[in-house]
């Protein structure tokens, strides 16, 4: 069994990685979810000079903001704690032209970190791919951490051993959003993601928030009709589109959206802010940035950022370059923060209880989701594919 690693998760578990093909470590427990830290993050600059010049780790963006309090952010996060801890320089890099960023944009901003003096260099997003793999193959010397990403080969279809990918269990954590908030009294519910359906993690996030709304509301012997829409999030930004069809889902009934797509959020919260609905929040704690959360599906990426760097410096990035290692909740990586939801009727013990049976395996959440969810069916879900 590798070393456990504790560290405390931003939906305040601890998260304890294992490559894959090994034993898994000990399950944490939900019950530490309860606990309420602060951000450290948020006091580190995200820009800074260097002395020679030279900036030792990287970040390069995935598609929409930097500071878009959720998977940009909170990997960027995960660097700069790692940075500011050991006393490293940093930067960041945001491939050009936005949310048309070509592979070739991608590749730029890899290489310009690499010729920068970058030890490491962390990618988020799975658009990634194909200028990671080039730009690994072009700097066998220099390691990287690809999040949300899969095992990456050279044109041989051998292993990039220089290249550490990162998966979640999205499906589990999108599970628990939905599962509390049909519990908690909810019957109207909304999703909204991000990358146009293209998106594994979107995808997943998705297809758990239903899965988990459907077995609720069958415990309840209830019926849940969800919307579920695509639109308007293909770059993951904020957009009047999206806030005017938000709003139009809320004013016809709606009570809660899951905003699943980086910026997206700030457009849905909006919405429900102006209908006096809700929102779940998507990759991070997203609570502190609008009264309409009640909860959020959370992912240790800030944390599987640290965790990953930290294994080039204790020099046994071996154990995990080449190959992937896929997080979920037996490693305590996915869940629902319990210290800041609003919920009032799914109790955190009834929480507790629900994440118990996701890691035992009593609970089992597919992520093989359909290409069409139009196609999908389930028992007590009226599905809207829009």
């Amino acid at each position: 069994m590798k070393k456990i690693l504790a560290l405390v998760l931003a939906l305040c578990m601890v998260l304890a990685l294992c490559a894959c093909g090994t034993k898994a470590p000990p399950a944490a427990t939900a019950a530490a979810a309860t606990q309420k830290p602060g951000n450290p993050a948020d006091d580190i600059a995200d820009t800074m000079t260097s002395s020679d010049g030279k900036y030792e780790l990287a970040f390069v963006t995935d598609v929409g903001q930097l500071k878009d309090k959720s998977f940009n952010e909170g990997t960027w996060n995960g660097v700069k704690l790692y940075a500011a801890q050991n006393k490293l320089s940093y930067k960041y890099y945001q491939p050009a032209n936005g949310a048309n960023a070509t592979d070739d944009d991608r590749f730029n901003s890899m290489q310009a970190a690499v010729d920068a003096g970058a030890k490491v260099v962390v990618c988020a997003g799975f658009l990634q791919a194909t200028a990671l793999a080039k730009v690994a193959i072009a700097n066998p010397s220099v390691d990287f951490v690809f999040i949300d990403g899969w095992a990456l080969t050279d044109a041989s279809n051998a292993p990039l051993k220089n290249v550490a990918a990162i998966a979640f269990q999205e499906e589990q954590c999108g599970y628990m959003a939905g599962y509390a908030v049909v519990m908690e009294g909810y019957d109207k519910l909304g999703f909204c993601g991000g990358g146009g359906g293209t998106n594994p993690a979107c995808c997943r996030y998705g297809y758990g928030y239903v899965q988990g709304a459907n077995d609720a509301a069958k415990s309840l012997n209830k019926t849940v009709q969800i919307n579920y829409s695509w639109q308007y999030g293909s770059n993951y930004a904020a957009s009047p589109e999206l806030q005017t069809m938000a709003t139009g889902w809320y004013q016809n009934g709606t009570q809660v959206i899951f905003a699943c797509g980086g910026s997206m959020f700030d457009s849905i919260a909006a919405a429900a802010s102006a209908s006096d609905g809700f929102v779940v929040g998507v990759d991070s704690d997203q609570s502190s940035q609008s009264d309409t959360v009640i909860t959020s599906a959370m992912k240790g990426v800030g944390e599987a950022a640290q965790f990953a760097i930290g294994k080039v410096y204790d020099g046994s990035f071996a154990d995990i370059g080449g190959i992937v290692t896929t997080l979920g909740a037996k490693e305590g990586a996915t869940g629902l923060p319990t210290a800041t939801w609003s919920l009032k009727n799914f109790t955190v013990d009834q929480y507790n209880a629900l994440f118990s049976k996701i890691v035992d395996g009593t609970v089992k959440v597919d992520n093989q989701y359909p290409a069409d969810m139009s196609t999908a069916t389930f028992s007590n879900v009226t599905l809207k594919v829009i």
